[in-house]
């Protein structure tokens, strides 16, 4: 399998090649990085056809990051088990600005206020301050980072509706699966649709050890290959067929970038990796040609701005126009 196979089998098993229902992509990606909402719902519209966010919903999952799914799926992604940093303000433990009594009072009075439709963070903070939370309770109970919020999300109890406005829902009760289970099912769907990947692609898309990453393929029917020195596992061993699209938008944290190692990524050159990673720990919007960043670009109504990291060719211009009109009818170019 040489290395224009592998990049095709990766973005036919990531939907880039046929679209598939939106509630299928989110799931089989393992959800989409939700910082910023649109990221994540044009990461959706690109492998759905569509940003309806219809039966997805918005926790910490992965990583300890910020990622829509299937509201379905909250067992799995909320399994038992999850470890990733948390601070004390971020559990329904005592911190140093609050008692654990005294977070367990407005927990309850947050679940009883979503529960009748006021879901809405502000409204909930509103409503804690008439409640007596003090200016200190409420750097920890309203971090701006997470807190008690965060915490109530972690427990499976509240979870972001899909929206730029931050309002919360009700979870419906649930039995997280168990730990293990959880894992390998994770990591079947990650070999079905990143792979062919590497062991460094799965422990960095799951923040796990490589020895954990070599435990879950101990367990399934995953093939190998090797290309370029590098071993490659996929699930998928079925035929291929098409070709790399000529131009993709893809969204600032897009799947095809956060998962795989980013240093060894076969579309992303070293040369331009601060590009698209940040040191601050964005990813940005990357363009793709014939499979290759050559940019990134940035939306702002009907305005596109195209950031180039080498000349681009008359020909490469008008593809780039063409794709971006197909997405984004009237839109206009700023190449820069």
């Amino acid at each position: 399998m040489d290395r224009e196979e592998i990049m095709l089998r990766q973005l036919k098993g990531q939907h880039l090649l046929q679209p598939v229902e939106g509630l299928q992509a989110a799931g089989d990606l393992c959800g989409f990085q939700a910082q910023y909402v649109f990221n994540a719902l044009h990461a959706l519209r690109l492998r759905s056809g569509s940003s309806d966010s219809a039966g997805l919903v918005k926790s910490w999952t992965l990583r300890g990051t910020m990622h829509i799914f299937p509201e379905g799926e909250l067992p799995l992604f909320l399994h038992e088990g999850r470890r990733h940093y948390l601070r004390p303000c971020d559990t329904m433990e005592a911190d140093e600005r609050i008692g654990k009594e005294r977070k367990a009072y407005f927990a309850r009075l947050v679940l009883d206020s979503v529960a009748e439709g006021m879901g809405e963070r502000e409204l909930l903070r509103q409503r804690c301050l008439a409640a007596g939370m003090t200016e200190t309770e409420e750097e920890s109970l309203f971090s701006p980072w997470g807190g008690m919020l965060r915490a109530l999300c972690e427990e499976g109890r509240l979870c972001y509706k899909v929206q730029e406005k931050k309002e919360f829902m009700l979870c419906q009760p649930f039995e997280p699966v168990e730990e293990k289970a959880a894992r390998l099912a994770l990591a079947r769907r990650y070999f079905c649709h990143y792979g062919p990947a590497t062991i460094k692609d799965a422990a960095y898309f799951f923040g796990a050890t490589q020895a954990q990453v070599k435990d879950w393929l101990s367990e399934l029917p995953v093939s190998s290959v090797v290309c370029e020195g590098r071993t490659y596992f996929t699930l998928d061993e079925g035929p291929i067929s098409g070709s790399i699209p000529d131009c993709l938008f893809l969204a600032g944290f897009d799947p095809l970038m956060l998962g795989y190692q980013k240093t060894e990524s076969l579309y992303l050159p070293p040369e331009h990796l601060r590009g698209i990673f940040s040191l601050a720990g964005i990813v940005m919007p990357a363009l793709l040609l014939r499979g290759r960043v050559a940019g990134r670009w940035k939306r702002t109504g009907k305005k596109l701005r195209i950031t180039a990291f080498a000349p681009l060719s008359r020909e490469d211009k008008e593809r780039i126009a063409g794709s971006a009109e197909e997405l984004w009818s009237g839109v206009k170019l700023e190449f820069q």
